[in-house]
Order: structure tokens, then sequence, then C-alpha cells
């Protein structure tokens, strides 16, 4: 039966070509600056550890004090709440991280520093986010007591330094202070990069800069600080609430700039240390150094949505896209009606030879989902330009933007969808049609 109703819509759409053509040409327009904001948004808004997101927790605690008093939890902590955290060990992995630029070079080689952005952390950044190495592998706990001068590098950088060579054993000039490369990743693009990302919500929509690449080299963050140490450091102090701190001592100064990431393998290990975060607070309230003891254990994908990484100019362009779309479904619903109401005496022919109304509005259904079908042929290519124009444009998330197997089937599923949307009026109209008008228009 189905092959019936789809032979009737091949034969009405050859008859009137042109009319077929500017249906196909409204919805494939329509579908395709839909599904390309929509699949921008969704590559932005995906899990970027799939693996174990479901285990990763961000801690979060109020450390800060007048004059500069807040009144929630910070998204970064000062030195010492973090270390006595992540020393306590209460979680099955916890990792602290601090981004900071620096100047890199290999020595002899003769050519100039390189700025690059490096991150202190510790050796289970690595295996709780799931990061993969091309050569070597993360450094030893031994090495983050032992202060010992070791890093990893991004597979990027190695390209770039030697060759793409294996570069384990060679040593780096960070600063002034050389480094031994115990590792070197394979390519890693996490979208966004989830775990150095801070008050997002309150960006309002100016998050593009958390999908920048991952920083170019990894080293121990008690390596980091002695890099660093009788220099003024470059970390990004996220808020001071002592007015007199200038942000240079960072292991004393009243200022959030280190993230702790905990993971937690079990309902029951979660509401453990959500109850020792709260007794660490409490405690740091009685002792006078805190003054409230708000705390928050975030789940990463609950982190994402609290800190709104999607950037504004996207979640704008998706909803300028549907309303777009929303225009292309209206102008097909009249040149639907317009066709099917052009055909009233074909349609009263095959009423007065017993075709039931049902038929009739089935085979209108059917030619506009074969239309719909064109255009989400149409639909796919443009979203496949809109994208390669999306890569082209000098923003963080352009190398991003492709169309995976969900959107692609997505793209068609939407296009037959709109179209039998924009069907069902014209097709009932054209259903209930009395035959006398019908056969009177022949």
């Amino acid at each position: 039966m189905f092959g019936y109703y789809l032979d009737l819509a091949l034969r009405s759409l050859r008859r009137s070509k042109a009319l077929a053509a500017m249906m196909v040409m409204a919805l494939a327009v329509g579908i395709g600056a839909s599904m390309t904001t929509l699949t921008v948004a969704h590559l932005l808004s995906g899990d970027p550890v799939p693996e174990h997101s479901a285990t990763l927790y961000h801690p979060q605690l109020n450390p800060t004090m007048p004059p500069r008093l807040v009144h929630e939890p910070t998204s970064a902590m000062d030195y010492r709440s973090a270390m006595d955290l992540w020393s306590a060990h209460r979680a099955d992995r916890q990792t602290l991280v601090a981004g900071s630029p620096v100047k890199v070079q290999v020595e002899g080689s003769g050519e100039p520093p390189l700025p690059r952005q490096m991150l202190l952390t510790t050796s289970d950044f690595f295996p709780m986010f799931d990061v993969p190495f091309r050569y070597g592998g993360p450094w030893a706990s031994t090495d983050e007591e032992s202060h010992a001068r070791v890093a990893v590098i991004s597979s990027a950088l190695n390209d770039r330094l030697f060759g793409g060579a294996d570069s384990v054993g060679r040593s780096l000039r960070l600063r002034d202070s050389d480094v031994r490369i115990v590792g070197v990743l394979a390519p890693w693009r996490p979208a966004p990069r989830f775990y150095d990302i801070w008050n997002g919500r309150y960006r309002h929509g100016d998050t593009e800069s958390f999908y920048n690449d991952p920083e170019d080299i990894y080293a121990p963050l008690a390596t980091g600080l002695d890099i660093f140490a009788g220099q003024t450091p470059v970390m990004p102090v996220h808020f001071c609430w002592d007015m007199g701190a200038d942000g240079k001592s960072m292991q004393t100064d009243p200022c959030a700039w280190l993230s702790l990431w905990v993971q937690l393998s079990s309902p029951a290990k979660v509401r453990n240390y959500a109850g020792f975060l709260k007794g660490y607070a409490q405690q740091q309230k009685r002792q006078g150094r805190y003054t409230s003891d708000q705390t928050r254990l975030q789940s990463l994908m609950q982190w994402l949505e609290w800190n709104r990484v999607v950037p504004g100019t996207v979640r704008m362009q998706a909803w300028m896209a549907q309303a777009f779309l929303l225009i292309c479904l209206v102008n097909t619903v009249g040149l639907l009606l317009t066709r099917f109401l052009r055909r009233s005496g074909e349609i009263g022919v095959r009423r007065a030879m017993g075709a039931s109304r049902c038929a009739v509005f089935t085979q209108c259904l059917v030619e506009a989902a074969l239309i719909g079908l064109l255009g989400g042929v149409g639909g796919w290519l443009l979203t496949l330009l809109g994208l390669w124009m999306v890569r082209q444009q000098p923003v963080a998330y352009a190398d991003l933007a492709h169309l995976d197997l969900p959107m692609f089937f997505g793209t068609f599923a939407m296009s037959v969808a709109a179209s039998l949307l924009a069907g069902v009026l014209p097709a009932l109209r054209a259903s209930r049609v009395p035959i006398g008008f019908q056969l009177k228009t022949l």
C-alpha cells in the first residue's frame, strides 16, 4: 500500500516540478541553517569525558572573608584549603589544577623561547580525565613529593620542538629551570576545557575561552611553584578577599586560584565526601578562618551546566535559526496548500471512485514526507557547508565543528518531521473538500 502512495507522490511531483523545487529549497535552507547551529550547540554542550564523567566531582568552599565576602562557594580555592582537602586522600583519586603562561625552549636549538600555556597539576590528572599518551606516561607520585623537575608535553608541542619523535628523556627549559620530559600526549581535545573553567555563570555568555586548546606543558604543582619562586607569578588569580593581597605569594595570600577535582566511584562515597567537605568548612569556621561553612559538590556535567559553558552567541544563533526554520515551514504550508487544492479535480475523481478521506489524507502526507526527504538531502549539504564556514571563523571552537552520526540522522528526521507537520493542515483541507465541488473544478 505504501508503494502505491509513493508512486502517486512521485507522479505528482513530476507534474509540477517548479513548485516542488520551491518547497524542497525552502525546507533545505531552513533545515541547513537550523542543523548548523544545533550541531555546534550539540558539540559544545557534550560530555568531555564520557567514560569517567559520572564519577568526577568538583568540590567548592567559601573561604572568603570581609571586606570582600561573597555569599556562595567560589569556583576555586586558596592554596591552604585545596592542599588540606587533597592531602586528606578521601577520594578514589584527586587532582589539583592551576594554569599559567610560560616561555619554553630547547637548549641548543638556537630558537627563541616560545610562549605556551602550562598546567600545574598532580599525577592523578591523567587517569582521572582519560588523557591519552603517545610516548612515556605521567610522573610518579614520588616525583611530586621530591619536587622533581619533570613534565609532560602535548602532541602539538612535541611536533613543534622535536618533529614528532619520541622526546621522553629530553630536556626543556621553562623560565630559568630545566625539566625532563617523562611523557608525550597523544592528540587530546576536551571540549570544553572543563577542569580549569570558572565563573561562567557570571560572564553573560562570554565563555568562548573555555574551548581553547588544552595546555602544552603539564608539570607537578610543587615543581611549578618552585619554578616560579622568587619571581612575580602569572597564574590567573580568580579572587582575592583581602584588599591588601597582591597575589605574589600564592601559597599564603588569601586568594582563590587552585581548583580541586575528585573521583568518587559510588553514591555512598559521594555522600561521605560531601559530609567530609562540610565538616572541613565547619572546622575552619570555628577556627575563625572562614566566615561561612557553605559547600558545594557538583558532578562534571552539573559543573558545566552551572557555568553555562555554551557561548551566548551560539545560543542566540540557534534560536534565530529555529525562528528562520519556522518561517520556512509557514511558507511550505502555503505552497502545499496551493499544490493540493489545485488538484481538487483529481482528488474528486478518486473520491468518486471510492477513495476514502483517509486515503486522500495519507497520499498527501506521503507526498509531504517525500518533499521532506528531498529537503533533508539539501539540508544535509547546506549543513556541511555551514559547518565548513564555522571552521573558517576565528573562534576557539572552530575546529570542533563537524557533523557526527546522531546529528546526520537528526538532519533527515527533522526535515521529514517538519514537512509532515507542514503537510497536516493542507492534507486535511484537501481531504475534506466536498466531492461535488471537487468534480466541478474539472
